[in-house]
């Protein structure tokens, strides 16, 4: 039960904080699951696939309960999902592949270099100048490509990437929130498919699994975001977040060292 209780605990944060920010879920998740099946003393050789594989499909419950709720409050651009879609679905697919190429030192070091980038980001507020518009269907197709395969590799819903691209082209903030909120559902259902291919030929992983992807976590986390994504969503189109996005950036650089130094 006390795991029951560690991983409703963990989708209730890493669910609120997505919906509040539009990033942040996955780089919450993947550190603290690895921590958790490091203490249930998982295969070390496994742990941290088993980490990006599980996050990521949970992400597919967090970004579906964020966009709904976005998508209440009118802030989804349904036709930028639309055209980025299907350079989603190749970069995730191939991500995944990547991932499962790499050695699980390997993809803690990467994970951890993205999240110091990803918190100096939010910590100094660098957003992009509103300069342009957005690209046509070739443009959006590469930068869905390059979102997947970055996103599968880390195990995010691409918000980290998505936001600042669709600030630069001129759309506001809260759409570009609401907006990454809806793309993290192709980016999750391509990598999720992804980790649990390359996965299923492991014997040695704990059951029950459908590959990389630990079912008594997802059931548990992905319950929690149901409940908390919503919530964040709302917040969002309520509150001032700045002082509470630094103070969560904050978390995210003290789990990503923690993590490096677990893994050097």
């Amino acid at each position: 039960m006390e795991w029951c209780a560690a991983y409703l605990t963990l989708g209730a944060t890493a669910g609120f904080m997505a919906g509040l920010f539009g990033v942040g879920g996955g780089l919450l998740l993947v550190p603290v699951l690895l921590f958790l099946f490091d203490m249930q003393h998982f295969p070390a050789e496994n742990a941290m696939h088993l980490a990006l594989g599980t996050s990521m499909a949970t992400i597919l419950f967090t970004s579906l309960a964020s966009a709904r709720k976005h998508h209440q409050h009118g802030a989804v651009n349904w036709c930028v999902v639309r055209d980025i879609t299907p350079g989603i679905l190749l970069g995730t697919a191939l991500g995944a592949l990547s991932a499962a190429s790499v050695s699980p030192r390997g993809l803690g070091i990467f994970f951890a270099l993205f999240v110091y980038i990803a918190a100096a980001q939010i910590l100094l507020d660098m957003r992009p100048e509103p300069s342009r518009q957005l690209p046509g269907l070739a443009g959006m197709s590469a930068v869905g490509a390059l979102t997947g395969w970055i996103s599968s590799m880390v195990s995010i819903g691409g918000g980290t990437i998505v936001v600042p691209f669709l600030i630069w082209c001129n759309v506001p903030l809260r759409n570009a929130i609401g907006t990454s909120a809806a793309i993290g559902f192709p980016v999750a259902a391509g990598g999720t498919l992804g980790y649990i291919a390359t996965g299923m030929s492991l014997h040695t992983l704990p059951a029950p699994n459908l590959g990389f992807v630990y079912l008594p976590a997802l059931l548990w986390v992905a319950l929690a975001t149901i409940l908390a994504a919503p919530l964040g969503a709302m917040a969002a189109h309520r509150m001032k977040v700045g002082l509470l996005r630094k103070l969560f950036a904050v978390l995210l650089l003290i789990l990503a060292t923690k993590l490096l130094l677990k893994v050097l």
